[in-house]
C-alpha cells in the first residue's frame, strides 16, 4: 500500500516531561510506556500495546479475576481505578492488593 505508514505500535511522541524506561506517559489522549530515558521536549518512542507493570495508587484492589478498567492518574503519573478525571488505559489483569505500589496493566492502544 502506498499510504501506509508503520503498524503503530510504537510511536514518537515529543515527551511532555522527563521519562526513564517503562514509565507511563499521556500526551493528549494517547497513552504509552516510554521505550527509553528522554529528556522533557526530546523526540520519545513510546509503547502502545502490550502488557506491563506500572506505577499504581497503592490503595486500589483488584481481584485479578474480574478484568477491571485501568485508567491513568496524569497528575500524579500512576495507575488508577477510578475514572473521574482520568484517562481510560487499559486493563487490570493481575490480582492487585491493598498496598501493592505496581498494576498488572494490558494497554488498550486503541484509545
Amino acid at each position: 500500500m502506498k499510504n501506509f505508514v508503520q503498524p503503530g505500535v510504537v510511536v514518537t511522541v515529543t515527551a511532555p516531561y522527563a521519562l526513564n524506561p517503562g514509565d507511563g506517559c499521556l500526551v493528549g489522549v494517547l497513552f504509552g510506556v516510554a521505550a527509553g530515558a528522554y529528556s522533557s521536549g526530546a523526540p520519545a518512542e513510546l509503547q502502545l500495546e502490550g502488557v506491563f507493570d506500572l506505577t499504581a495508587l497503592a490503595t486500589d484492589t483488584a481481584s485479578g479475576t474480574t478484568l477491571v478498567a485501568a485508567y491513568w492518574d496524569n497528575t500524579n503519573k500512576r495507575v488508577t481505578t477510578t475514572s473521574s478525571g482520568n484517562t481510560k488505559i487499559g486493563v487490570i489483569t493481575a490480582a492487585k492488593a491493598n498496598g501493592d505500589a505496581t498494576a498488572r496493566v494490558r494497554l488498550n492502544g486503541s484509545f
